[in-house]
């Protein structure tokens, strides 16, 4: 098989990947159980892997497959991000016809960000902290497609339905169509994300900077791609270039990642930043480059990381930890700061949660929303339950399912059903039965816990016009309550329910709910 026709069978490969991964992300879309091999691209990344791994101080059984991804790249250089990455993939998509003139490339010297950036990670990670896991490439775009993208295409097949529909001829058709992808590919409940507009505004950039260059977060940026490049450097196969080459440079024209500098004199192929595209095998007039085993580690360029650099990165990443770890969010989170279930050790949860949005596309009411500054920076974009938006459902643990490194655990049914996440505190002053003496159990009728929660207690009041009627006012009863959300969720009081989760007493540092609750 030519060279040309293996670059087909990369693009064909890179396509099923990233359809796999479409798939998988959509197939996922609030349901109340995980497909299968719903977290594998996850689980195949090892940056997220050992950074877990590092900041937890345990070995995480789930993301051993990484081992895989680390294997292949000491075989054949960085074939996940030529063959396999979707981040690389809509990049490589994506791109700019003055990217492609020569010249127009940033300088090589940049390269060095993304192994500084990689160095700070890891050393954050060594000190118990992930917060930089939020430019992971594969966190990136799954963070935006379930935050951004999936609600506004929802949206938009909503508004076209809504505007066609009217039209009867059209009705059956759009009943099909409703019928066939709602639940299934498009989501029951319109999904909102908090965050998602700095989340969408990140990624966009990104799309955007390869207006500079091809691949401009991959060849300067990616943190994954640095990692992958580091084993490069030793991988067993690598593009070399025979001795027939005349130095045409057109090897170095096709190169989108930039990995080949070639003037007339000489030809410098990097196998740290070679994603195997195979582009430039397929370009030489010559057939004189050719994958071949190479013994010794590649050779040192201006953008490896200096020892200055690394010791930068080490007091950065230092620096960095203790710094989060005396902000005031982060010592006193908010009171209403609410994780998923099983998740309630905070340190512990912070130190493997890889930021991934993988149970925020899966909850089936959407309660699980990216964090802003509850936690403190720490742990912005990390899961947090937010009931007015939705409640945790009592028959649902999809979200143990499908994290891939255990931030939140997977339980049986019956123990997250006993798991608390919270507590649940009645407002009088805004509670309809306790505020104004008007009748109102939907807490109580909510409620899913089979002692039920929520007590109602009856009295006799009087009513707006002085007569009396017999009132029920309901009481939480704590010692039964699971903090699932859902009486805060159908609170019929505007804006904010006279209902509301706290976090357990255990992890509010603040002292509890504030005192007018009980």
């Amino acid at each position: 098989m030519t060279w040309a026709r293996l670059v087909w069978v990369r693009k064909v490969t890179q396509a099923l990947f990233f359809m796999l991964y479409t798939g998988l992300l959509f197939a996922g879309v609030e349901q109340r159980a995980a497909p299968p091999l719903a977290d594998i691209f996850f689980r195949l990344n090892p940056l997220s892997a050992l950074s877990a791994m590092l900041a937890s101080r345990a070995w995480i059984p789930r993301l051993a497959l990484a081992l895989l991804t680390v294997a292949l790249t000491l075989l054949v250089g960085r074939v996940w991000c030529g063959w396999i990455c979707p981040t690389g993939t809509l990049l490589e998509w994506i791109n700019f016809r003055r990217a492609h003139k020569k010249g127009t490339a940033p300088s090589q010297k940049l390269r060095t960000i993304k192994y500084f950036l990689l160095l700070v990670i890891l050393v954050a990670a060594l000190f118990g902290s992930l917060t930089l896991l939020v430019f992971d490439p594969l966190a990136l775009l799954t963070r935006f497609m379930t935050t951004a993208v999936l609600p506004t295409l929802n949206e938009a097949v909503t508004q076209v339905e809504a505007a066609l529909y009217p039209v009867q001829i059209l009705q059956p058709a759009l009943d099909w169509i409703e019928n066939t992808v709602r639940g299934v590919i498009l989501p029951v409940k319109p999904p909102a994300f908090a965050q998602n507009v700095w989340i969408a505004a990140l990624f966009v950039a990104i799309l955007a900077l390869n207006g500079l260059a091809d691949r401009f977060w991959c060849r300067y940026l990616c943190p994954l791609g640095a990692f992958l490049g580091l084993l490069s450097k030793i991988s067993l196969l690598r593009p070399v270039v025979g001795q027939a080459c005349n130095h045409c440079t057109r090897c170095a024209i096709v190169c989108r990642p930039g990995a080949i500098q070639a003037n007339k004199e000489v030809v410098d192929i990097q196998p740290s930043e070679c994603t195997v595209c195979l582009d430039c095998l397929a370009s030489c007039k010559k057939n004189d480059m050719h994958f071949r085993p190479v013994l010794h580690p590649a050779l040192a360029h201006e953008y490896d990381v200096s020892r200055r650099e690394a010791l930068g990165a080490l007091g950065m990443g230092l620096a960095g930890v203790l710094l989060l770890h005396t902000d005031l969010r982060a010592r006193q989170p908010d009171p209403q700061l609410i994780r998923p279930p099983g998740a309630q050790d905070e340190a512990d949860f912070l130190s493997t949660c890889l930021r991934c949005t993988q149970c925020m596309k899966i909850c089936p009411t959407t309660a699980l929303q990216p964090a802003g500054f509850e936690a403190g920076l720490e742990g912005v974009w990390t899961p947090m339950i937010i009931p007015r938006v939705g409640y945790c459902d009592y028959g649902c643990t999809a979200c143990g399912q499908v994290c891939p490194s255990g931030a939140i655990p997977l339980l049986a049914l019956e123990d997250k059903r006993m798991t608390v996440i919270g507590k649940a505190s009645i407002n009088r002053d805004r509670c309809l039965p306790w505020a104004s003496n008007v009748p109102c159990i939907v807490c109580e009728e909510m409620c899913p816990t089979p002692q039920k929660s929520i007590r109602l207690e009856e009295v006799t009041v009087q009513d707006a016009q002085g007569e009396e009627i017999n009132l029920q006012r309901p009481h939480v009863l704590r010692e039964v309550c699971i903090g699932c959300g859902i009486c805060e969720n159908h609170c019929p009081l505007e804006v904010e329910a006279a209902i509301q989760v706290y976090s357990p007493p255990t992890r509010v540092s603040l002292g509890g709910p504030p005192a007018f609750i009980s």
